[in-house]
Formats: C-alpha cells, sequence, structure tokens
C-alpha cells in the first residue's frame, strides 16, 4: 500500500518538492524554445507536436510547482483537511492539457497526411534538439519519480510519468526524421510520410498516458477508496479484541494523505475509558495498512447476545450517564422484581433526584419488559470536599467493634482501625483479613452483617466503612 517514508520535518518535505517542481520548470523552458525554434526552421509536424507536448508540460510543470507549494499547507478552519487536493486537481489540469495536445496533433497529422504536403527539412540542429531533450527528460523524470515515491505526491508523480513517456515520444520524432532523410537518400517517396505518422504515435502515447491519470485524478477528487484497501481494513479490525462488529468504512485521499472514518460497534456497557482505549487499537491497526492515514473512530454501543439481566439494567442506566449498583432481583411468581442503589448529586432536591429515577425506571421497564417492577435506593453522591478530625485510638471502643468481629469464625482478623469525625459525627474504618477462596457474594455479605453489628454495638457510630483483603495479600 502506498504510503510516504519518514521526513525530517515538513518543512523539508515541502523544499525539496518546489525545488523538484523548479527545476523541472526551468528545463521545459528550455526545451519547448528549442524544439518551437527547430520545429518551424525544419517544418517538421512530429518536432511541431512536440514543441507544443512541451509547451503544455510547462504549464502542467508550472501548475505543480505551485500546487506543491499549497498542497502541504496544514489544515485551517475553512480546509479542515488540509489543502492535498490541489496536487490532485493539478493533475487533473495536466491530463485536460494533455488531451488538447492530442486534438491538435492529430488533426494536423491528418491534415498532411491527404489534404496538403508540406516538405521537412531534417538538420542537425534538430537531431540533436531532439536528443537533448530526451536525456534532459531522462533526467527530471528519475528525479520527480524520486520526491514523488518519497513523499507519495501525485502531482510530481503526474509530472514524472509525463516525462518518462516524452522520452519514447521523443525518440519516435527522431526515427521519423530518419525516415524523412532516408527516403530522400534512397529517393523512396512513401517515407515522406514517416514525420506526421511519428506524430500520430506521439498523439497516441499521449492518450494512453492522459487516460490512466485521468482514471486516478477522477478517483481521488471523487475520494474513490483504494481498491482492496477497505475490506483490508475491515478484516483487521474486526479482529481487534473488543471489537463486536466494523459497521461503516470510509477512505478519503487529500494530495499524499488518506483520511479514513470508521464505525465499529462496542458492548454498550463498556465504559467510556475503555471505549477510547479500543477506539485507539483500532486506529493503530488502521494504521498499519495506511501508515500515515489520519483515522477518526466512532464507537457505537450495541447489545451483547450474551448479556444477562443486570448487564442489562446497568447498560439503560449507562445511557442516562448514571450508574447503578447493589442490584437485587427477584423473581416472584415468574415476574421480576429488580431493587437497585443509584447515587444522585447531592446538591439535587428531591423533587428533581425522584424524577430523574422515574425516568430511569420507565426506561427500563420499557427496554427490559421481563420487569414487573422497579424500586430505587437514592442516596447522595459526595460534591463537596469535607474537612474531617482524625481521632486518638479510642482502646475501649475498638475492643467492642473486634468483640462483633469475633462472631465470624471466616473473619480471620480485624485491624487497622481509623476513627474520624466528620460534621460532628463518627466515622469509622477497618480491614477484615478473609480467606483467600472465599467469594465475592459471601465477602459482600459479611461486610453488611459485620457493620450492622458494629452498629448495634456503638450507636454513636455515623458511617462504618470496611476493606476486606485475601490472606495471602496480609502476609507480605
Amino acid at each position: 500500500m502506498a504510503g510516504s517514508t519518514a521526513i525530517s520535518s515538513p518543512e523539508a518535505m515541502r523544499a525539496e518538492k518546489r525545488t523538484a517542481a523548479g527545476n523541472s520548470v526551468g528545463a521545459a523552458v528550455v526545451i519547448t524554445a528549442l524544439k518551437i525554434a527547430v520545429g518551424f526552421s525544419t517544418g517538421s509536424l512530429g518536432i511541431l507536436s512536440e514543441a507544443a507536448h512541451s509547451g503544455l508540460d510547462l504549464i502542467a510543470a508550472l501548475v505543480t510547482f505551485f500546487s506543491v507549494g499549497v498542497s502541504d499547507k496544514p489544515a485551517d478552519a475553512d480546509h479542515q483537511y488540509g489543502h492535498g487536493k490541489i496536487e490532485n486537481f493539478s493533475a487533473f489540469v495536466e491530463t485536460g492539457l494533455l488531451l488538447l495536445t492530442c486534438g491538435w496533433i492529430i488533426y494536423e497529422a491528418v491534415a498532411r497526411l491527404f489534404f496538403r504536403r508540406i516538405e521537412v527539412e531534417p538538420s542537425v540542429a534538430a537531431f540533436a534538439v531532439m536528443i537533448f531533450s530526451m536525456a534532459v527528460d531522462w533526467w527530471r523524470s528519475r528525479v520527480l519519480a524520486r520526491i514523488a515515491r518519497k513523499y507519495d505526491s501525485q502531482a510530481l508523480e503526474a509530472d514524472a510519468l509525463h516525462f518518462s513517456t516524452d522520452i519514447w515520444s521523443g525518440g519516435v520524432v527522431v526515427l521519423g526524421l530518419a525516415l524523412v532523410v532516408a527516403g530522400r537518400v534512397f529517393k523512396l517517396e512513401w517515407l515522406g510520410n514517416a514525420d506526421p505518422i511519428a506524430a500520430l504515435f506521439v498523439a497516441g502515447v499521449v492518450i494512453s498516458v492522459s487516460w490512466r491519470l485521468a482514471r486516478r485524478t477522477i478517483d481521488a477528487l471523487l475520494d474513490a477508496a483504494p481498491a482492496g484497501v477497505r475490506s483490508q481494513i475491515q478484516d483487521a479490525v474486526s479482529r481487534v479484541d473488543g471489537v463486536l462488529e466494523v459497521d461503516r468504512v470510509r477512505i478519503r485521499r487529500a494530495g499524499n494523505r488518506y483520511f479514513a472514518d470508521l464505525n465499529v460497534g462496542l458492548a454498550r456497557t463498556v465504559t467510556f475509558q475503555r471505549s477510547g482505549q479500543l477506539a485507539d487499537a483500532v486506529s493503530e491497526t488502521v494504521h498499519r495498512i495506511l501508515p500515515e492515514a489520519d483515522v477518526t473512530v466512532q464507537p457505537l454501543p450495541r447489545a451483547q447476545h450474551t448479556e444477562n439481566i443486570f448487564d442489562r439494567i446497568r447498560a439503560v442506566a449507562a445511557r442516562k450517564n448514571l450508574n447503578v449498583h447493589d442490584i437485587s432481583v427477584q423473581d416472584l411468581a415468574g415476574h421480576l422484581h429488580v431493587e437497585q442503589h443509584i447515587e444522585l448529586d447531592e446538591r439535587m432536591t428531591l423533587r428533581q433526584a425522584h424524577d430523574q429515577v422515574t425516568e430511569l425506571e420507565a426506561d427500563m421497564s420499557r427496554d427490559i419488559p421481563e420487569i414487573a417492577d422497579i424500586l430505587t435506593h437514592i442516596e447522595s453522591e459526595p460534591a463537596t470536599i469535607e474537612a474531617s478530625e482524625e481521632l486518638s485510638r479510642d482502646a475501649e471502643l475498638e475492643r467492642r467493634l473486634r468483640a462483633e468481629a469475633a462472631h465470624f469464625p471466616e473473619i480471620l482478623d480485624v485491624h487497622d482501625f481509623v476513627f474520624k469525625r466528620v460534621r460532628g459525627r463518627l466515622f469509622v474504618s477497618c480491614h477484615l483479613t478473609l480467606s483467600d477462596e472465599l467469594s465475592l457474594a459471601r465477602v459482600h455479605d459479611l461486610q453488611t452483617e459485620l457493620e450492622t453489628r458494629f452498629k448495634q454495638a456503638a450507636p454513636e457510630l455515623f458511617r462504618v466503612l470496611i476493606h476486606p483483603e485475601p490472606r495471602t495479600d496480609n502476609r507480605r
């Protein structure tokens, strides 16, 4: 797949491209002037067709020179995709100029073959100019092709292709002049038509080149995707872990830059942060196929067939940017009853919070018709940093709490008690050591039961926070 190689800087790239285009302009001026002078002095249609060809190449070289100076400008408010399309437009203009050249050459050649005969006077100067022109075309086609490959420049590539075909068309003109000379030496009158026939061959070469350029430049201007690349990207992205589907892939080219827009389906339960990570992974995958592409990834939430009732409840809440927890689902006589907790901004009024929860429950009932009823416990989500005071160790209170923990044989140890006072209320936190193999459901039950017993044993406690730890972690 085409892609530009590493470059030192945008400034160096612009300078190198403009230098190559500028040298091409200078060479075109010299060659065109020489061909015109020799063409009129000899009357050779082959040389005049080459002069016309070179004249249009000069115009094309000027268009290329100015286009490469504009195409590498960065994107701005009016051109969000940059200015690269100017190179594609430049190549399109060159195609039109080449076709105009062909029309004139064919018209003049047919006229000389069938309607009026013009005697050609080959000269040493004519041969010298054509051979010199071919040498210059060989030199600048190689230079332009190298820079075009290095920076993936369609405008420079078009110029390089022109000049490489000019070598062959120039050779045909030289052959035509040589045949005219041979016809005079050997008295073969029919060889006098070699010059217009050579001109027709030049026109054929130009039409062939123009057709290839026209297809490529029109594809670029119409944002046609490179052949086969879309399917490559779809196959590669679909294998990214976490991507459920590739919904849409669109690729366009502007100058030497590709732009790729993708819509990918992700599980609707993934977090916003995880969604960003997957988008980065998709971009990296596209860059392996189009190394310098500008990639935009749009994640789309998708329901998975493996979702259970809890996943579906969380997905509805996540869609409204809410987080529910402590979800409990009971099956009563074939009807599902849901209990859940939700945290809302503590600065909200009860009416505002209740309206938001009512709307959430309605969405859940509509999206999950198996649910018969929903009961939501509203909690306040802290929005302010509270001033607190850490209290010195209370040996008596700690002893009472340890005694309550001793009622649970699964609790191997309770430690790191911390007492704080917040807004005049007593807070306590501690750590529990439990077996590594204990299920998370049982751990939660133990925390809930111990919290209840702590508050029964010490009614002055307002909040209890218990942190469970596996035994192996506590040995470190």
